[in-house]
């Protein structure tokens, strides 16, 4: 069995404080779109609202129903606006083994088909969320007097604007020539 040993190196307080003289990385907010924004406004609602719930249920032994509901509410936002910063930077699940295998012009046919069968995808996803909406726009929530559809809007809104991404992701795609598939590394940010 093999140990690791830790390594810690002295620094004299000096050393420390000069740390506090190297400026501060560059921030760049540019790569954020607006609902990203939303998306961490409703992170940070689902948030308060376990915290709220943690705190009335095990410390006021009394604790507050709707808040689990709103939270769970929430967590549906966020994971669907969520899906499209991902479909923005292309950062959802993919699999581009082939791609290193198959000559060039084969690629491309298969990674302008995968962007069309996406958009498909979403633009359909879209038209089932909007037909659900005609059946369970009415329904209220079950602990708070709200609608639903307050939730379904956000969903409904999320496929549309994930198409609206898709779609923007493909004319790059075609502009540049090459996708993520295939020159993953092209897509390599720094961090």
């Amino acid at each position: 069995m093999t140990t690791i040993q830790e390594v810690h190196t002295q620094v004299t307080p000096e050393e420390l404080a000069h740390t506090f003289d190297d400026a501060p990385a560059v921030v760049d907010l540019k790569v954020y779109a607006f609902e990203d924004w939303i998306t961490l406004a409703l992170f940070w609602l689902m948030t308060g609202c376990v915290f709220l719930q943690f705190f009335t249920r095990y410390v006021l032994n009394d604790s507050y129903a709707w808040t689990e509901e709103i939270a769970v509410n929430c967590l549906i936002g966020v994971v669907f606006l969520g899906a499209v910063m991902c479909v923005r930077m292309s950062r959802h699940i993919q699999v581009d083994v082939l791609y290193h295998y198959l000559p060039a012009r084969v690629t491309r046919v298969l990674a302008t088909l995968v962007d069309l069968i996406r958009i498909g995808f979403f633009a359909y996803g879209s038209w089932l969320m909007w037909r659900y909406m005609e059946i369970v726009a009415d329904e209220e929530m079950v602990t708070i007097a709200l609608p639903r559809g307050i939730v379904f809007y956000s969903v409904l809104a999320a496929f549309v604007l994930m198409l609206f991404r898709s779609i923007q992701v493909f004319v790059a795609n075609m502009r540049r020539g090459y996708s993520v598939l295939e020159r993953p590394e092209a897509f390599q940010s720094g961090d």
